[in-house]
């Protein structure tokens, strides 16, 4: 089991900025840290690829507090969001191991055209999974899944090709199926996403 429990999960509903990021500071935050340790070298193992976690910090953040928060395994020591990266996130609706590229990231162009050019090898490495789209979901319920498709890739090559764009994608567990969650189901989808990490991380 990864450890986390129903207040856990029950800390992103707290409505007071203070109040919320005390108990994730408090709560969720430490746990976030082993998991990093744990799965990084992990991730390295089955994706024969290096991996730095990083633990989100919030620190931007003055008034509203976050709906989420996770570890980011990426590419570089020194931090994550300029590249393409994955993440294990925790709300109130649950765990979620996600694809991310934010839109600070570097080569965003480059990105889209791997995907697009990639498109049809993408369709057969996820084999009909169903991906869900997280870059506008509500935070209180895990966003319904779609078909790896060549419009669902498209979709994202086109998103990366906004000034302001970036993708979210991945699989979540619900919070009863998150507490019974073991490191290998999460390593598992990982290895599901490796294909399009692989992707992300070849412009990196």
């Amino acid at each position: 089991m990864l450890g986390f429990r129903a207040e856990d999960f029950a800390v992103f509903k707290i409505e007071g900025f203070s109040e919320r990021m005390e108990r994730i500071y408090d709560r969720v935050r430490p746990r976030l840290i082993r998991l990093g340790g744990e799965l990084a070298p992990e991730l390295a193992r089955t994706q024969h690829l290096e991996f730095f976690p990083h633990v989100a910090k919030h620190a931007r953040r003055t008034v509203n507090p976050p709906p989420e928060t996770w570890v980011a395994f990426g590419p570089s020591p020194r931090g994550y969001k300029r590249y393409g990266y994955l993440a294990l996130c925790i709300s109130a609706a649950g765990l979620h191991a996600r694809a991310v590229v934010k839109s600070e990231a570097d080569r965003r162009g480059e990105m889209a055209n791997r995907i697009r050019e990639s498109a049809p090898r993408l369709i057969k490495d996820f084999k009909g999974a169903r991906l869900a789209q997280y870059d506008k979901w509500s935070f209180s319920e895990l966003p319904a899944g779609e078909p790896a498709s060549a419009s669902a890739f498209g979709a994202m090559a086109d998103a990366l090709d906004k000034k302001t764009g970036g993708i979210d994608v991945g699989f979540g567990w619900n919070m009863r199926e998150a507490i019974r969650l073991d490191r290998a189901e999460v390593i598992d989808a990982f290895r599901e996403l490796a294909p399009l990490y692989r992707i992300l991380r070849s412009v990196a």
